[in-house]
């Protein structure tokens, strides 16, 4: 019964009610995730110590990283499993999340040992120095070191979760973890709990992403007889080449372009630090604030995706066509008034974080040059959505190359050159501006181009 309901979804009920139903938990999920990224920017910020909130800044691309791994076997199995769910192959949509879950189990602990024995190098390729080195390696320690394999499977479970329709599970796991949190932060962090300050938040985190975790597992023994994901061993022996090559396909392409955005993230964070700590506490602030927008626009397309995967592979193109546009004005209005919201009240929201002026100030400019490009990443995220809900990683992977390689990293270059550090908050700009007209021009080739091959069909 659950499963016909999630069909209807699919397949029958109203767009905006579709895409809504699809959507709202993702995105109330996404919100969740972007109070847990502020909590620790908050609460270590409550300590005045800008060095501690710059040891939370600079392993920013090392949590970052962990994304890599989880578009490779979260979006690119889920981007599988829901184009197997809309032919009705229930066999793969159980192989593709098992492949999945086991590779990303094994990144994790990678992730862990590299770390573990490499964190000398790591931390200077981060941009840590003398003042900020040992509280940088306390914070990793716990986020990494000790807790990279339940970070990586707590989101890659949402994935294949949401993939099968079931969205209000992936977000309540995903959200149960961010909740728990916020509680244990304050706790470990401030003087008046364990006192343990960056390292307080890494251990709050490590612990929240295993909840997470034993969430996941328990919903999935208790639904093992009635959904189509599944992380038994013995659908894994059964995996075969089209299963591998399918979710390489859309995943390898989601991984580099996360691996661009570490590297576009540790470029930035080492121009700030070539100023001093106070700018690098004030571009950490800023970023965080700059995500809730980004997050929410992430959550829509995520939300989004299993919807536009099966009307894909069932070759319903007007209903992916009309979701796909239905997101697009929402997303666009959402994301228009909080750019409006980012620039009025800059200072004051910077000013929440950390009562220092040179932090304020910093951290007024460099939101404001931030949230320009707010707008402008609703048709980028949706397009790139679309690609890898439709298994074309190629299109996905050139546009990562083009924000971060050809766009965003040239910029930050150039604009640290011709106004030295306040000018990298601009950066973003210059791409999402070139970026969003190319997504609505590819976008009406490829709705185009399916509309004639299903008309063509049809005679």
């Amino acid at each position: 019964m659950e499963n016909q309901e999630r069909i209807r979804i699919f397949e029958r009920a109203p767009i905006p009610q579709a895409v809504l139903r699809m959507a709202i938990p993702t995105i109330l999920s996404s919100l969740v995730m972007v109070i847990y990224n502020l909590a620790d920017t908050y609460f270590v910020g409550m300590l005045n110590n800008p060095v501690q909130n710059a040891a939370v800044t600079l392993a920013a691309p090392v949590l970052l990283a962990f994304n890599a791994v989880n578009n490779l076997f979260g979006v690119g199995a889920s981007s599988m499993m829901s184009r197997a769910l809309g032919r009705k192959d229930y066999d793969t949509v159980r192989r593709s999340s098992a492949f999945g879950f086991y590779c990303a189990l094994t990144c994790g602990v990678l992730f862990s040992l590299l770390c573990t024995l490499f964190r000398g190098p790591l931390l200077h390729l981060l941009g840590a120095n003398a003042q900020t080195q040992d509280a940088t390696a306390a914070y990793l320690t716990w986020t990494v070191c000790c807790g990279a394999a339940p970070s990586i499977l707590n989101v890659v479970l949402a994935y294949l979760v949401r993939s099968v329709g079931a969205t209000l599970h992936a977000s309540i796991g995903t959200m149960s973890g961010c909740l728990l949190n916020i509680v244990l932060d304050p706790i470990f962090i401030l003087p008046w709990g364990l006192n343990l300050g960056a390292a307080g938040a890494g251990l709050a985190t490590f612990l929240s992403n295993s909840a997470a975790c034993l969430y996941f597992f328990v919903l999935l023994f208790v639904k093992r007889r009635s959904t189509y994901v599944s992380i038994h061993p013995r659908h894994l022996r059964h995996v075969n080449r089209n299963i591998v090559i399918g979710v390489c396909a859309v995943g390898i392409p989601a991984a580099i372009q996360n691996l661009l955005n570490v590297t576009g993230m540790t470029v930035l964070n080492n121009f700030t630090a070539a100023f001093n700590s106070n700018a690098v506490a004030a571009m950490g602030i800023s970023q965080k604030l700059a995500m809730i927008p980004m997050y929410i626009s992430q959550g829509l397309s995520q939300g989004l995706m299993p919807l536009v995967s099966y009307n894909y592979a069932s070759g319903n193109v007007r209903r992916m066509k009309g979701a796909v546009g239905f997101a697009a004005k929402l997303s666009l209005c959402f994301l228009a008034a909080m750019a409006a919201l980012y620039y009025s009240f800059a200072g004051g929201l910077i000013s929440l974080f950390m009562k220092n002026a040179d932090v304020v100030a910093y951290g007024t400019r460099f939101l404001r040059g931030m949230c320009l490009a707010t707008p402008f990443l609703c048709m980028d995220f949706l397009a790139v959505g679309v690609f890898q809900a439709c298994g074309m990683g190629k299109k996905s992977l050139v546009f990562a190359i083009l924000r971060k390689v050809v766009l965003e990293i040239p910029a930050l270059y150039i604009l640290n050159a011709l106004f030295p550090l306040y000018g990298l908050a601009y950066a973003q700009l210059c791409a999402e501006v070139v970026l969003a007209t190319a997504a609505v021009l590819v976008l009406l080739h490829l709705f185009k181009r399916l509309e004639q091959s299903a008309a063509a069909e049809g005679k």
